[in-house]
């Protein structure tokens, strides 16, 4: 069978891609150039351009062209973990840990050990938590400005689980649900795999467009927001409290669920009080003790209305059935006693110093991100190309995140998020002079 023209030009140009000889970040010839320089019609041309963007080949900016994409996996796409190179600095996770941390662990397991209800771990528990575990965390919340009642209290298995539970058992396939158009990317995984439908928000600086929200909510059947008001993932706002009653005044004209994600509020001091404790009867809560404990612990909580709970709670039981009980009874011995307290503390002292130390070591560029963050936004210059900004990184052994993990939209900024820590304070200095250095070089092609 005659393969037709476009179809062999398709593969030509996706081999010159795959093979190097276009490499990430290369402009590619406009339609009108290819078309005249292949001898076929403008209409094929962009046909030829609109399949091997459907092959994750390149990627198309208004305005600016079309360009080669990065090839390397994406979250969620591949083994995220191992797809560095062994001896390459990571900035993409954030999993950070203070000095004494494994020794905590070894006690903590020995007073486990030593325990009179030793035997009770190796049973099955309420899929929501314990009675005594329920009201570890709402204490524990009621330190974060959340007061509310051990009985719509939950415990899950991190607040990944935490958010699936929640649109698991709030929303149906189609229905829309409103997000910043940059945004944490687990949170779009999870909408997609369970057919949601994605509307995104613009965002400024300093928090989503509430304007823009709200027109979106007058023309489209929007049925929940997903936000971020306490320390946003990437951008690292803190919204103020006016921003916040704003747009719980949206969600009640409007009858939105919220889902509040506060994996990081931890991080940010004297805060407004969460838009759960705004709007109590629409907020669903969700934390966890991944970033200010260790994130293989994997206890998170859910604070919800009293309407939801039966229905979260099913769908705990149909997911895991309960949180293992083990790393249940160590995290709420943590909560009581004031552990996790002292390891929040030394948290935020160590993300201010590493802010300090990227601040300094990116001197020159543009930075977001909030003085006791462990991440950095980093907006590019217009002609930069992110993906090619990360090819030459790699080749310094160092591996960053890109604008497209975290963008809800087609239109991705060029930029990079960059998680400070992971990496020991001394070699982040030097990693983050050589990044700069990199990036300052890209400007001046």
């Amino acid at each position: 069978m005659r393969i037709p023209r476009y179809k062999r030009l398709v593969d030509a140009l996706a081999e010159d891609i795959r093979s190097g000889r276009w490499p990430v970040g290369t402009r590619l010839p406009t339609h009108r150039e290819l078309a005249a320089r292949e001898g076929i019609a403008l209409v094929t041309a962009s046909r030829v351009y609109a399949e091997l963007a459907a092959m994750g080949l390149v990627s198309g900016e208004q305005g600016r062209g079309t360009f080669v994409r990065d090839l390397a996996p994406r979250p969620g796409q591949g083994a995220d973990e191992q797809s560095v190179a062994a001896d390459a600095v990571d900035l993409r996770f954030n999993y950070p840990s203070v000095p004494g941390q494994a020794d905590l662990l070894r006690q903590g397991l020995r007073e486990l050990a030593t325990a009179g209800e030793l035997d009770s771990y190796l049973h099955y528990q309420p899929h929501r938590g314990r009675a005594k575990d329920r009201a570890a965390v709402a204490e524990h919340l009621r330190r974060r400005g959340l007061r509310v009642p051990a009985d719509q209290v939950l415990v899950v298995s991190g607040a990944q689980h935490g958010l699936a539970v929640t649109a698991m058992a709030a929303l149906r396939h189609g229905d829309v649900v409103a997000v910043d158009a940059l945004t944490y990317p687990g949170f779009t995984v999870l909408a997609r795999t369970l057919g949601l439908e994605l509307a995104t928000v613009p965002v400024t600086k300093s928090g989503p467009d509430l304007g823009a929200l709200q027109q979106l909510c007058a023309q489209r059947p929007v049925r929940a927001i997903y936000t971020m008001p306490t320390l946003h993932n990437p951008l690292g706002w803190v919204l103020s409290r006016t921003t916040r009653e704003r747009l719980v005044a949206i969600a009640r004209r409007h009858d939105l669920l919220v889902i509040e994600d506060a994996a990081y509020a931890y991080l940010a001091q004297d805060c407004p009080p969460p838009l759960a404790a705004l709007a109590p009867e629409r907020t669903v809560y969700v934390s966890s003790l991944s970033k200010s404990v260790a994130t293989g612990l994997r206890v998170g909580f859910l604070a919800a209305p009293p309407d939801r709970v039966a229905a979260i709670e099913r769908v705990v039981r149909a997911t895991t059935w309960h949180t293992p009980a083990l790393t249940t009874e160590l995290a709420c011995r943590w909560l009581a006693d004031g552990t996790v307290d002292r390891l929040e503390a030394q948290k935020r002292a160590d993300a201010e110093a590493r802010q300090a130390i990227a601040r300094e070591a990116l001197a020159g560029l543009t930075v977001l991100g909030h003085p006791a963050s462990y991440f950095l936004w980093l907006p590019l210059a217009e002609s930069a190309r992110a993906d090619r900004i990360t090819a030459a990184l790699a080749r310094h052994h160092i591996s960053v995140a890109t604008a497209e993990q975290f963008a809800a939209t087609a239109v991705v900024p060029q930029a990079l998020r960059l998680a400070l820590g992971s990496v020991e304070p001394a070699e982040l200095r030097r990693t983050l002079h050589t990044l700069r250095q990199v990036v300052e070089a890209d400007a001046l092609r």
